[in-house]
Parts: structure tokens; sequence; C-alpha cells
């Protein structure tokens, strides 16, 4: 315990720790901050006049106007919120929403709006995928919505997934768990989960650059030489640095995400996390989670994949020699999801990315988009949904790049 706390002190003592440490926790605010800083509207008074608002005004604003649209999501409600839409746009001669006149959108269809989420996406052509206009969807379908949107679900998987039944039937199964009628509750966007993955990757590239210089550094310097001759400088020195930064890690990851998460909820509205993430994304999204629940899942699975970055970076620093190669090397595998997201087609770039383990937070092919996603991996025969094969493969890189850190670390001859 006593070379536990001298290790911990040794690399907070660190000028580069501290400043990073106090970055993160400021970025957990400011990205917190900025979803709402980008939202907008605008509506024209009883005098003519248009107002426009801007951040917290502008969600308070819709929420209060959109209250009545707030809570199950019944068949019978989507449909009074469908002839709700036709009837406005029949009056006005119109097909689209976006050729009404200056006001009329704001003041009859947003207070039901969040009703609509979906409903073309449900109706969409089982062979083609093109979704009709909400017009072209006559009100007595919207009855059996909730049947719909599962044909829906096995129509995709076919299309995405056309030679595995396996496959289909497992992503079928996963829709019939999940709890209907939906519920909605305004104000969220998609933007609140997309700058909570943006902190999971500073955090991780944050973390990495702590971890780089763990072992290379001594090398490096000559330290090491004095540090392996002492009675525990090898195996369990090697072990002891690796639990401080992974200690270090982990409490950076826990305390930024906490922060990102009661301020944005704060900010919103804690109500908002009661959305369910198909009224939010797609509306046959397969896991039974709201918005709440997908917050500390990404930040669970956020966590996971940082561990299993740091992992590796200890492994890296304690192979390589020098402080810029290890540094270099780890930064380009917290790049390389996002790089084979790009670059690898089809089938090998899912394996990949599910494997690496920077894949959780990566800007392309995190788990937020894989949980919104529906992609499977075919696992000796038993399909594994991609967000499940990320979070298994972390908890096994964890251990795995440890123990080849403190196996190398122990190992290391001076040349």
């Amino acid at each position: 315990m006593r070379i536990m706390n001298l290790e911990c002190k040794r690399i907070l003592k660190a000028k580069s720790t501290w400043i990073l440490l106090a970055l993160s926790l400021l970025l957990s605010v400011l990205l917190a901050w900025l979803p709402m800083a980008y939202c907008y509207s605008s509506y024209t008074d009883e005098e003519g006049n248009e107002i426009t608002l801007i951040g917290r005004a502008s969600v308070f604003y819709e929420k209060q106007r959109q209250a009545q649209a707030a809570g199950a999501v019944t068949p019978e409600r989507v449909r009074a919120a469908v002839e709700a839409y036709q009837e406005c746009l029949g009056r006005y001669g119109v097909t689209e929403s976006y050729d009404l006149p200056q006001g009329v959108y704001e003041r009859e269809i947003l207070p039901f709006a969040p009703l609509l989420h979906g409903v073309k996406e449900a109706f969409a052509d089982p062979d083609t995928g093109m979704a009709p206009g909400i017009m072209e969807i006559s009100p007595e379908w919207i009855d059996n919505y909730y049947t719909v949107c599962e044909d829906r679900l096995d129509a995709l998987m076919k299309m995405e997934q056309p030679d595995d039944p396996s496959v289909q039937n497992r992503a079928a199964g996963m829709y019939e768990r999940v709890k209907k009628p939906f519920m909605v509750y305004p104000g969220f966007t998609t933007n609140v989960m997309d700058y909570q993955n943006i902190l999971g990757f500073l955090v991780l590239l944050f973390c990495v650059v702590t971890a780089a210089p763990v072992f290379s550094a001594d090398y490096q310097s000559g330290a090491d030489d004095i540090l392996r001759c002492a009675k525990h400088g090898r195996a369990r020195l090697g072990a002891v640095r690796a639990a401080a930064v992974l200690g270090i890690s982990a409490f950076t990851c826990l305390i930024c995400f906490t922060v990102y998460i009661f301020t944005v909820d704060s900010l919103f509205g804690w109500d908002c996390t009661r959305t369910d993430l198909q009224m939010m994304y797609s509306i046959v999204t397969l896991t039974d989670m709201s918005v709440g629940q997908l917050q500390w899942f990404f930040a669970f699975a956020g966590l996971l994949s940082v561990l299993a970055a740091v992992s590796l970076t200890l492994f890296l620093s304690s192979v390589l020699r020098n402080t810029m190669a290890s540094l270099a090397a780890a930064a380009a595998f917290c790049m390389m999801p996002v790089i084979v997201s790009m670059a690898v087609p089809g089938t090998a770039s899912t394996w990949i990315c599910s494997l690496l383990p920077a894949s959780g937070v990566s800007i392309q092919a995190s788990i937020l988009y894989a949980i919104t996603d529906f992609q499977f991996l075919n696992l000796a025969g038993m399909p594994v949904w991609t967000p499940y094969a990320m979070v298994g493969a972390n908890i096994l890189e964890i251990p795995l790049f440890l123990f080849l850190a403190v196996r190398s670390y122990s190992r290391h001859t001076v040349r």
C-alpha cells in the first residue's frame, strides 16, 4: 500500500497530469452546456412579430409547447397526431410541413410533433426502405402501430442480414422484449449523447497521455536501472504502477461522466431522461433503454474502454524504450477505430472496431452508435450484438494487457 501511495503521488506530482485533470473537468461542464447553447426556436407573437429564442429559453419554450405530448406513445395518440397533421396541411393545401405559412407549424403542429417521430419510418416500403410522407399514411393503419413497427424491423433485418436468419430472429427477439408503448418527454436532442461521446474520447486521450511515460520514461532516463535492483523493483513495482495509473484513469472517467450527466440533465430537465431511445433514434432500436439509462450505460462502457486503452498503453510503454514512441503508438491505437470505420469495408470493419480497446468512445464507431445500429457479429454460429461484443472485449483486454505489461516490464533488460 505504501508503494501504491508513492506511485500515485509520483504520477500526480507531474504538472501535466494536473493540467489534464483540470482540463477534463472543465470540458465536462463545457460539453454539457454546448447542446443547450445550440438550441434555437422562433415563433410569431400575437402582434405579428417574430420572436427568436436561443439556448435555455428555447428549450423551455418548446418543452412548454409540447407538454401535452409527454407520456405514453399509444396508437390512439399517434393516430390523433397524424390526423391533426393531415388536417392542418390539407387546410393550407400543402403536402409538407415546411411549405406551411410562417408561424403555422409552431402554433399548430409543434405541440404534438414528438408523437410523429418514427411514423414515416414505421411505414417505410419493406423492399426499398423508402419512407412515405405522413400525408400518404392512412390514419386507420396506426391502430396496429406497434405491430407495424415489428414488421418494419423484420423487413430492415432482411435487408441488413439477408443471408443470416439467426441474426434476424435474434433482433426480433430483442425487440419483442422492449416495453411498449414507448414513452416520450420532450426536451432532449441526440446532441446530448453525441457530446457525451466526444467527452469520452477526450478523456481517453488524456488518460493515454498520462499512462504513456509510466515505464518508458524511466527506461529513457536510466532511472529504471536503479529501481529494478531494489527488493520489489520488478513484477511488484510494475503491477503497482499499472494499478496506480488505472486507478487515476478510472477516477477521472467517473468524475467527468458524472459531472457531465448531472449538468446536462439539470439544464434540460430530469424528466427528459425518461424518454425511450425509440423516440429519439430509430423507432425500431433494439434495446429497452431510456435516455437516462443510456447515459449511465455509456459511462460504464466508456470507463471500460478507457481502462482497456490505458492497459494497452501501459503494455506499449513497457516494451518501447522512448516516451515519444510509446505516446505515438498509443495515440495511433486510439485513432485506429476512426480510420478502420472509414477505410475498411463491411463485416471486417465491424469486427475490428468491436475488438479495438478504444472503440467504445471512438468518434466514428463508438458503443453509442453501435447501440442505435443493427450490426451483429457471427461468433461460432451465434449472433452477438456489437455493443455486447465491445463490452466483452474490453473486459477481457484489461487483464490481458495488464498481464503483458507487467510481464514485459519485469523481463526488461538494459541494452
